[in-house]
């Protein structure tokens, strides 16, 4: 059984943990460098729960590298270590500069699923992360009627284009075509776009592992860049991307698409502590 409770008195059972938000993009972040924390799938679940818990869409351990800075271990709301997620790992930056792991060159080298990432801290609660080259690119997969794109950005993203993102369906079509394993293996996040301009778009999306509509997502706002630029729906190696919170995450890559960042707001809500029986 999992008790949690959030106090300012701590006790020796009790694991403290700052919560951050990334754009709307909300994480519980806990210092776990002496490795002496081990959270099951139900309690990681029961903590990110909204209204009995302290509510998030994923949770974030920053623990020790051999060989970076640190790594950061992501996990989805729903309790399960997840793929990348762009604003945990910006998150996951700032958090280590609160917490006074030292900077190279106003930035971290840290590691996460196995790869390098490269995040610099470029001014007041912005961080700017290099994300890694994308893969798998398909085009013109027609599923549920629509017609969608798809990329992975260190995690799956379906996009699918509409000209009134505020109408589209994001809860109902993204959880139907999430779960399409016969087209998407690993099953997918679903993100609607609305071209607004030749360097801006408006982005919603619905996210496996959290399997709800979030307030923004990095790799998904990666994913709508790339396919449209790809696909000449915009012009510009420079992108603006509003997101559902009515924060803006900016992506810019090259044209050979190998060297691409996500910049945005990444900020400390709160701070408390927990304790798990």
């Amino acid at each position: 059984m999992t008790n949690l409770s959030i106090s300012n008195t701590l006790t020796s059972m009790d694991i403290t943990f700052s919560k951050l938000s990334g754009a709307g993009n909300d994480f519980i972040v806990i210092d776990n460098r002496d490795l002496s924390i081990n959270l099951s799938p139900a309690q990681i679940n029961t903590l990110c729960t909204r209204r009995t818990g302290i509510g998030a869409d994923g949770l974030i351990l920053i623990e020790p590298s051999l060989t970076h800075a640190f790594s950061m271990k992501y996990f989805n709301a729903d309790g399960f270590i997840g793929s990348m997620c762009g604003n945990g790992g910006r998150c996951a930056a700032y958090f280590a500069y609160t917490i006074g792991i030292p900077l190279s060159s106003n930035g971290y080298a840290f590691e996460a699923n196995g790869n390098r990432y490269d995040a610099w801290i470029t001014g007041t609660e912005t961080v700017r992360l290099r994300m890694l080259t994308p893969r798998e690119f398909r085009n013109n997969i027609e599923i549920e009627g629509l017609v969608c794109h798809f990329v992975n950005t260190g995690s799956p993203h379906a996009i699918i284009y509409t000209s009134n993102l505020k109408t589209a369906s994001v809860t109902g079509t993204g959880r139907t075509i999430r779960h399409r394993t016969d087209i998407f293996p690993e099953g997918t996040n679903v993100n609607f776009i609305e071209i607004t301009s030749p360097d801006s778009l408006s982005i919603r999306t619905f996210e496996r592992g959290v399997e709800d509509e979030t307030l923004a997502c990095g790799t998904g706002a990666v994913a709508a860049a790339l396919m449209s630029y790809r696909l000449d729906k915009i012009t510009c190696t420079t992108v603006q991307l509003t997101v559902k919170s009515g924060d803006t995450l900016e992506v810019q890559f090259n044209d050979a698409m190998d060297e691409v960042f996500l910049t945005g707001p990444a900020k400390i809500v709160y701070k408390g502590s927990f304790s798990i029986e």
